[in-house]
């Protein structure tokens, strides 16, 4: 019975399934981050995001070709660093990832603006697309730094490269607008990005975030008149 249910609450409500994906990535990387086996546990990981949110623009506007266009080759870049070492394909990668989760995040922006009703589901989505904007903009941060070193600096250990949880860190602070932390961009391509991750978060809090908040508000008067 308890497997019966949880199959249903997954067919109701698929954004909560790729949510808790991507937030169950952002809290077990750090974990294992710093070990050899770190590049490796992230690509793979990756590849599970990248399926999950697949599945999930089936459910949306979005077309399903488009994502698995860009997810393909994505998926192939992934396997040769994590198999052969070529770390020189990061940048690629990085690309097509952040061009993946834009599309993707755009997705479920549609699905949730095709309507004047806000469900459970589109609460689930609104937090959903909101990540993979993070997601979107850490890889093309990972791609900065990667073309151009020294890009982003910090108080610990300045001269380094940015790991990947320093840079999600600050795309979620830049895109929420709640700061920047510890972890500055430097260059003039790096602040430029950042700009415009702080032009797009308040968009969406502004556009998205607020429709759905207003919808649910009217939703309830409706309900109780």
């Amino acid at each position: 019975m308890a497997s019966i249910s949880l199959f249903h609450h997954t067919k109701r409500h698929p954004s909560a399934i790729l949510l808790l994906v991507q937030l169950a990535g952002m809290i077990l990387y750090p974990y294992f981050e710093d070990t050899e086996m770190a590049r490796v546990g992230l690509n793979a990981f990756g590849l599970i995001v990248l399926l999950a949110t697949v599945g999930m623009v089936r459910r949306t506007p979005g077309h399903v070709w488009i994502s698995a266009t860009i997810a393909v080759p994505v998926i192939i870049l992934l396997i040769l660093q994590m198999g052969y070492g070529m770390k020189h394909l990061l940048p690629w990668s990085s690309a097509l990832e952040a061009m993946f989760y834009f599309y993707a995040a755009g997705s479920l922006v549609m699905y949730m603006m095709e309507d004047r009703r806000a469900t459970a589901d589109e609460l689930f989505a609104a937090a959903a697309a909101f990540t993979l904007l993070a997601w979107a903009f850490t890889h093309l941060y990972i791609l900065v730094q990667a073309v151009y070193p020294g890009s982003f600096g910090a108080a610990v250990n300045p001269n380094e490269l940015r790991t990947w949880t320093e840079l999600n860190y600050l795309s979620f602070a830049l895109l929420s607008s709640t700061g920047i932390g510890d972890v500055i961009p430097l260059s003039s391509h790096a602040r430029a990005l950042a700009s415009v991750e702080m032009l797009i978060g308040l968009m969406y809090l502004a556009a998205v975030v607020a429709r759905l908040i207003g919808f649910t508000i009217t939703s309830h008067k409706e309900t109780r008149d």
